[in-house]
């Protein structure tokens, strides 16, 4: 996809109400340019004609009427159409939104690869927001090019020589108009690039605000923040700039232009070759002819702006999906039994060779010594990415013949940092899966029941934003609380309890091999505590399978082992 199909479906998905509200803007604008012509009339053929007093009264009375109505469908049709404009660009803008968040949420992913919540963020508004703006513009544009034709097409009648002035000095303006707004076009797409870098940035430090205040690194984060904010003040700048130089050539241009016309009019009249009438309604084109080329100004500003927009909302509709859509319709799975996974000589990224076999309803541990591969893991189980080499199969079924979606229906991983969402506590737990028993079960379970217990408005509890009104090992029991729930057939965990104490971490490794029973669960963690409730644990040093076996005997004879979960 290009910055040309994203302008392109903006401008016709509703192109009803563009149609609609362009033609009404091209009344009002080929109303406005009669104005000047219909007074001119009035001038000749009521005021400075030869005729009876009685038959001059007559002509200016059809006259005025005829320039009241004029008014009153110009008045009606501006207002109409700019609320029909109005509506599409707003429609085009929430068009691109929903289509940003289908393509952000999509299974498959990509579209959030290099790219920070901020920067997304900033796209999918201000950046939809911009290019929305393009079907305003373009229908204001088409109503002053409609009005340019017919101011052009009157003074051809008023005299030949002022007619082919602006017929052939408006292309040439419009031209113009277009080579100042490149650099402007480039200048915007950079302040919108450095704008979004500096807002993701922005957005990434807010969400770890409590963190940053807990070890003492504001100054650092404040640092962090200065230098992408720098670059997007400069950028905003020199985009001022750029804006500033092309609306003030374009005023000069316009300004020049139109003393042109007014000067070839006066000598006309000067010379006879025009009446006062004639010279009355070329000086009022002349003047109406400022506002369409004031206008062409904005317009070009609002077009540079909308496609360079339009390019970083194309870049994202059109990233790469990480992971195919698989084969498989009805996912060759068994709905309801246990199911096991397995990985067979796979390699992906820092993964270099990772061998590991999980039967239905075991419970396993697996330790990595580095954490990015324990991150490499996770991404693979829940298949936002397929492997380089070897296969991840569950139920002897690989995971790239089925859809992630498939995959997840079976599948849950529970990264470390998974958020929570405002609004009642209870609700950020409970499933459609997860029957009143079991959710109990799970509260128990997770220790998420002591959270309850000491808030002050107990289960009626409301959340904030991603739960910044409970403590950190508060949200961590919550999250497994909400996983726990969702009863998968295999549930994978990631460091589930990192931000609690000792005696409560106990009472939740005793709590996850209880109420995960007969359900395949994979702890991805080095708490010894939980890696003492499951089956055995796999040991991963340098993207390798080193060690497998019972958490007792590994902390006896692995030294790497040892030193990785007990220091």
């Amino acid at each position: 996809m290009t910055r040309k199909d994203v302008l392109r479906s903006t401008l016709l998905n509703r192109r009803g109400l563009v149609a609609a509200g362009t033609a009404l803007l091209c009344t009002h604008q080929l109303c406005e340019a009669l104005v000047p012509v219909v007074i001119g009339r009035v001038v000749d053929e009521a005021v400075a004609g030869s005729r009876s007093a009685q038959a001059g009264l007559s002509d200016l009375l059809l006259w005025i009427g005829v320039l009241a109505g004029l008014f009153l469908t110009l008045s009606n049709s501006y207002r109409h159409g700019a609320r029909k404009i109005e509506a599409a660009a707003e429609w085009g803008a929430h068009d691109l939104r929903m289509r940003l968040t289908e393509r952000v949420l999509d299974a498959r992913g990509g579209a959030e690869e290099g790219r920070l919540p901020g920067t997304l963020a900033s796209i999918a508004t201000s950046d939809a927001q911009r290019v929305g703006a393009v079907v305003t513009a373009a229908g204001a544009g088409l109503a002053q090019i409609v009005a340019m034709v017919v101011a052009a097409v009157a003074l051809l009648v008023v005299s030949l020589p002022l007619g082919l002035l602006v017929l052939i000095g408006a292309p040439l303006m419009l031209w113009l108009t277009h080579v100042l707004g490149r650099p402007l076009e480039s200048r915007s797409e950079a302040e919108q690039e450095e704008a979004a870098a500096a807002s993701g940035v922005a957005a990434d430090l807010v969400s770890g605000l409590r963190v940053l205040k807990g070890i003492g690194a504001e100054q650092v984060a404040v640092e962090r923040y200065r230098i992408p904010s720098q670059r997007a003040l400069t950028a905003t700048v020199r985009a001022a700039q750029a804006r500033g130089a092309y609306e003030g050539a374009i005023l000069l241009m316009t300004g020049i232009f139109l003393a042109l016309v007014a000067a070839v009019g006066g000598k006309l009249a000067l010379d006879g070759d025009i009446s006062i009438g004639d010279l009355t309604a070329a000086i009022g084109l002349a003047q109406f002819l400022l506002g369409p080329l004031q206008v062409f100004a904005w317009v070009g500003s609002e077009l540079a702006a909308g496609r360079a927009s339009a390019g970083r909302v194309a870049e994202v509709l059109s990233s790469p999906e990480l992971v195919g859509p698989g084969e498989m319709a009805g996912g060759g799975l068994r709905p309801s039994a246990p199911v096991g996974i397995a990985l067979d000589d796979v390699a992906s990224g820092c993964l270099q060779q990772v061998d590991l076999r999980v039967a239905p309803g075991e419970v396993i541990g697996v330790v990595a010594r580095d954490p990015a591969d324990a991150v490499a893991l996770l991404r693979l189980l829940g298949r936002e990415l397929d492997p380089d080499r070897g296969q991840v199969k569950l139920e002897e079924v690989p995971l790239s013949s089925l859809h992630p979606d498939q995959v997840r229906a079976r599948v849950l991983v529970a990264a470390h940092d998974a958020g929570l969402f405002g609004g009642p506590l209870l609700e950020s737990i409970e499933s459609d899966s997860g029957s009143d028993e079991l959710t109990e079960r799970v509260l128990a379970a997770s220790a998420a029941d002591e959270v309850i217990a000491s808030l002050p408005e107990g289960r009626a509890t409301v959340l904030t934003e991603r739960g910044g009104n409970l403590s950190g090992g508060q949200r961590q029991r919550v999250a497994l609380a909400r996983a726990l729930n969702v009863d998968a057939s295999v549930l994978v965990l990631h460091d589930p309890t990192t931000a609690v104490d000792s005696v409560t971490e106990a009472r939740i490794a005793a709590g996850l091999r209880a109420v995960r029973a007969g359900r395949t669960t994979l702890l991805v963690t080095t708490s010894p505590a939980l890696l003492a409730v499951t089956d055995r644990v796999v040991l991963l040093v340098e993207g390798r399978t080193v060690a497998q076996g019972p958490h007792p005997e590994l902390v006896r004879e692995n030294e790497t082992y040892r030193s990785t979960v007990l220091s």
